[in-house]
């Protein structure tokens, strides 16, 4: 009996992830958007598809680091991967600030997600030092290591989301406070620039039969992604439906968003991994319209023009 893409997705443990096709997990990200399961649904799975990072064995990723990619791949895959090192670790400690409102229901979920960006943290962590061969003994070592890998399009998103997290930290059930963080992290870092860094580094990595315990990590890393859109886009699509005058905070958090993604000086040259700057880009609008249809999140005409717009200046999330 041949078992389908989703089952195995689904089911697969660490050991078995690395023969899992990428393109086949981000449709799975995709599969419920339209249903969107509960938040204790997304819990039991968390259970279900817990890994444990420290089985990862990381010698042939640092052979094929050192000795078959060339210059000009390790350094757009440090500048693309280097933005999720430092987003992982920065949602780790401010997710419970988003935890603080909401339903019961939702902070149980919402404490699975927490402890998945801490085991993402830690695997950027071992790649960065075992495979990469960045200095530093402890954790905020390695990312002071890393960070100067990364491009602006990560620190935009991720600077409004630390203002946001400030403001919702003062009045953690407020509504419109609420959807500006949720837009920004689950909509655009989360569906948008996660998914594309995923989507770029995994193809790459596949392709040329390169870095197997960043793949299946890495893969891991997306299916528990498919848990975190799945559970943020329940969150706006909830409050949309709630109070439709909140789709106006969504239309001008992204207008913000979009404004900053313009604002880059500089490009992260993707070329190396096989990607084009309009492939980039197609695939960013994707990742974003597939996420409000599936929804049914509509857009102002202005921010439509924006979207049209997206610059593909990746960096992650």
């Amino acid at each position: 009996m041949t078992t389908s893409p989703d089952a195995l997705v689904e089911g697969t443990d660490l050991a078995g992830i690395g023969a899992v096709d990428i393109d086949d997990v981000l449709d799975y990200v995709h599969r419920d958007l339209k249903r969107l399961p509960g938040y204790l649904d997304l819990y039991r799975r968390y259970l279900r598809q817990r890994w444990d990072v420290y089985e990862l064995d990381f010698a042939r990723d640092r052979e094929d680091w050192t000795e078959r990619m060339t210059e000009q791949e390790r350094q757009a895959f440090v500048s693309i991967s280097s933005g999720f090192h430092h987003g992982e670790r920065q949602v780790e400690v401010e997710l419970p600030v988003f935890m603080l409102g909401g339903s019961e229901e939702s902070r149980i979920y919402m404490s699975s997600q927490i402890e998945d960006e801490a085991r993402h943290t830690l695997f950027f962590d071992r790649f960065y030092r075992e495979v990469v061969g960045l200095p530093g003994e402890s954790i905020q070592e390695v990312l002071d290591a890393s960070f100067h890998h990364v491009a602006e399009t990560f620190v935009g998103p991720f600077g409004l989301l630390a203002y946001q997290a400030d403001e919702l930290r003062a009045d953690p059930e407020n509504p419109v406070l609420r959807v500006r963080y949720g837009t920004t992290y689950f909509l655009w870092i989360e569906g948008v620039l996660a998914l594309s860094v995923m989507k770029i580094t995994l193809s790459y990595c596949r392709d040329r039969g390169f870095l197997p315990a960043y793949y299946a990590g890495f893969t891991a890393t997306c299916r528990d992604e498919a848990r975190h859109v799945q559970g943020g886009m329940r969150f706006l699509r909830d409050a949309v439906d709630e109070d439709p005058a909140l789709l106006l905070e969504i239309h001008e958090t992204l207008r913000t968003i979009l404004a900053i993604n313009g604002a880059t000086s500089r490009r992260v040259a993707l070329e190396a991994l096989g990607w084009t700057p309009e492939e980039v880009r197609g695939l960013m609008i994707r990742q974003l319209r597939m996420k409000l249809n599936d929804v049914g999140i509509d857009l102002a005409p202005d921010v439509e023009k924006m979207v049209a717009r997206i610059e593909p200046e990746l960096a992650g999330g």
